[in-house]
Formats: structure tokens, C-alpha cells, sequence
């Protein structure tokens, strides 16, 4: 992790520093436009702000996303007895490798502000002759028992975008806001392991505030490049969060306001909560591939030269 944050410090140093030097350029130095379009080293002829697919008002994206999951659970009573602490990829036979759906929708109130929210949905189960005991809530679920789980987990995320730096080709600025998460995992011993069957199951919402780092590139007419990074760490009332994610993904202008993205997104989360009658322990990790589609419109933020 250490060095993810500092390859997105030296991306954001490059691309600014690149950015500064551009700027210090005079301008009787720069070649003659014409109908305030811009014309880059290859020959390229086109004005960033007439561009459909940037700095448009409002953003709509709806996609795929493929994460490689790393769950860990501790489920117990608050009378003292702790749970096990469950790996559900080793310990449940939960596939690493698994799908979620992701959308998001973005509102540019003005050349600098912007509002913005997301949503993934991931919905887990497993079926698996346990090679352990495992103490999870009220329960012992005994080695060789036959026991089904699920993990479901909604995640919704409101955020507020401030550039600091806005140019035609160029943003750069500060994210603050929160994801939301619902979280309901479960197991359930199945009736044929020693003619009984029991569950116990554990639900929590905690919202996770998070504060980060955001970037916008122009990196062509039909070519854009952004990335964001967030964390933050805090105690309310019963709960205990800790969050770190990331997002890196290129944008493939189609045909007019319709897109594609590819990129890469992380998300780590810690949660400690405590409940009337159970506490829990939740620490999340995945990271993987996303493809998504984007649509654009409304009228064009008009961007400072």
C-alpha cells in the first residue's frame, strides 16, 4: 500500500509539474489559433472546453466491476465471548474472484464545485464441510459440519469535489464526503450434521467519513485520465471505522456524449461495532479491473485559460 500512495504523489507531481511549465510559457511564443482552439505537438486541433465528453454538467457511469476479495469476520457476545476470526476465502470457501455492479452520478455546480455519488453492491455466499470449529455469534459450528454463509455488502458514497487547480486540460483538487456501508454476513449449520440446525447472523450500517485527493486529464480529443485517492479513520459512538480506497481509469470517447472507462479501483475497510446483544469485526479488502459506460450532457462548465 505503501507503495501505491507514493506512485499516485509522483503521478500528481508529474502531471502538475508538466501543467506549471506549460503555463510559464508566453503566450507570443505559442503558435496563432484560430476560434480559440488549441493545437498540440501531433498536429491536434480542437478546444478542450468544446470537447462533449469533458466538463460537461452532469456525469452518468454504469458498469462492471471485478474484485479480488480478502474477507476477514470475528462475530461474538457482549458478554465476553469472542467469536473466531473467520477468513471466508480459506476458511468459508468464498471465491476470491467475483463480479458487482457500480454506478455513479456526478453534478459540476460550477467551474470549481462538484457533487457527486456512487454505488456497489456485492452479494456473497458459500457452501462448506468445515475443517475447524468456529465460534461466530451464539454458536459452535463444528468441524465437519456442513455449514452455508453469506456476505452481503452494499456500499453508497457521497462525495463534494473543490478544484484548486482548473484549466482546460487540467483539474486538480480536494474530495471530501463518505461511503456508507451496509454489511450483512451469516451462517447457517445445516439440519443433516447431527440432526440439528441453527444461525446466527450480524448486520451493521456505519457510514465512514473519508477525505482525498482528485485529478482530470485531457490527454487527447478523445482521451482522459482520472484518479482519485481517499482515507480516513474515526470513532462514533459504537463504532469504529478505518477506510482507504482508490480509483485510476482512462476514458475512450465513442461517439459524441457516450463513453467508456478502464481502470482499476481498491477499497480497504475496517470496522469494529457494537450492537445490544453482539459486537463485530469486519476487515474488507479487494481490488480489481472495472469497465464502465458514461454518458454525458447539460451545458458545457466554462473553464479558465
Amino acid at each position: 500500500m505503501k507503495k501505491l500512495i507514493c506512485f499516485m504523489i509522483v503521478f500528481f507531481s508529474c502531471f502538475l509539474a508538466k501543467a506549471q511549465t506549460t503555463a510559464e510559457i508566453p503566450a507570443e511564443t505559442l503558435p496563432a489559433v484560430q476560434n480559440n482552439s488549441l493545437k498540440s505537438d501531433e498536429g491536434q486541433n480542437y478546444d478542450p472546453e468544446d470537447l462533449p465528453w469533458h466538463a460537461r454538467r452532469f456525469k452518468f457511469t454504469a458498469g462492471a466491476f471485478f474484485p479480488i476479495n480478502n474477507t476477514q469476520v470475528e462475530v461474538g457476545s457482549n458478554n465476553g465471548n469472542f467469536g473466531n476470526m473467520i477468513d471466508f476465502e480459506k476458511d468459508l470457501g468464498f471465491k476470491k474472484n467475483t463480479q458487482s455492479f457500480a454506478a455513479s452520478f456526478e453534478w459540476r455546480i460550477s467551474r470549481r464545485s462538484r457533487l457527486g455519488s456512487e454505488y456497489y453492491y456485492l452479494d456473497r455466499t458459500s457452501t462448506k464441510t468445515l475443517q475447524k470449529d468456529i465460534e461466530f455469534g451464539d454458536h459452535t459450528y463444528p468441524i465437519d459440519g456442513r455449514v452455508s454463509a453469506f456476505f452481503d455488502n452494499q456500499i453508497i458514497r457521497i462525495y463534494y469535489g473543490y478544484a484548486f487547480v482548473s484549466k482546460p486540460t487540467y483539474e486538480i483538487g480536494a474530495l471530501i464526503g463518505a461511503h456508507v456501508m451496509l454489511i450483512d454476513v451469516g451462517l447457517r449449520l445445516e439440519g443433516q450434521t447431527q440432526g440439528v440446525e441453527f444461525h446466527d447472523d450480524f448486520g451493521v450500517t456505519a457510514p465512514l467519513p473519508d477525505i482525498g485527493v482528485w485529478g482530470e486529464f485531457v490527454l487527447g480529443k478523445k482521451v482522459g485520465l482520472y484518479a482519485n485517492f481517499n482515507y480516513f479513520a474515526l470513532k462514533v459512538n459504537d463504532i469504529d471505522g478505518r477506510i482507504l480506497s482508490y480509483n485510476l481509469s482512462v476514458l475512450y470517447n465513442v461517439y459524441k456524449n457516450f463513453s467508456l472507462t478502464a481502470g482499476f479501483t481498491g477499497l480497504n475497510i475496517r470496522v469494529d461495532a457494537q450492537k445490544e446483544r453482539l459486537n463485530g469485526f469486519f476487515k474488507w479488502g479487494y481490488n480489481g479491473p472495472t469497465i464502465a459506460a458514461v454518458y454525458t450532457f447539460g451545458s458545457h462548465v466554462k473553464l479558465h485559460k
